[in-house]
């Protein structure tokens, strides 16, 4: 018994914009505290779990967590000391380092990268400073 040779059309090769043809973005070290919210059982309960921004780019991220838990695909971050909330994300890769890395379901701007930077405790952003112009 063979099996027919499957032959090439359009849905064979399907793209996205956000994860085929997105530029890469430069990840970069920082150290900022963060929160995961997402719902649990449904829509009945709100959870809630804090976590570390490790890296950023505008496109993705790596958290550090504290302990293992059982993470939904998609959930919320926020960002309390950059005024960033709900910024929707998507589980990529959970790592035995208790990191995980996450795609952003919208590319942050510029000037939220610089209020996470500023209020960044990683040494190599200490000596950014806030335009108070841009809030």
């Amino acid at each position: 018994m063979s099996a027919a040779p499957t032959k090439s059309n359009y849905l064979n090769k399907e793209e996205s914009f956000m994860y085929d043809r997105e530029k890469r973005f430069k990840m970069e070290d920082t150290m900022n505290a963060a929160r995961i919210e997402y719902t649990e059982k449904g829509v009945m309960n709100m959870a809630q779990r804090r976590c570390d921004v490790l890296r950023i780019s505008q496109s993705e991220a790596v958290l550090g967590i504290l302990t293992q838990y059982n993470l939904p695909q998609q959930f919320y971050l926020d960002i309390p000391d950059a005024r960033i909330t709900k910024v929707g994300c998507l589980l990529m890769r959970t790592n035995a380092n208790n990191t995980i890395q996450v795609r952003f379901l919208r590319l942050l701007t510029e000037k939220e990268m610089n209020r996470i930077f500023v209020f960044s405790t990683h040494p190599n952003h200490k000596d950014r400073t806030l335009d108070i112009r841009s809030w």
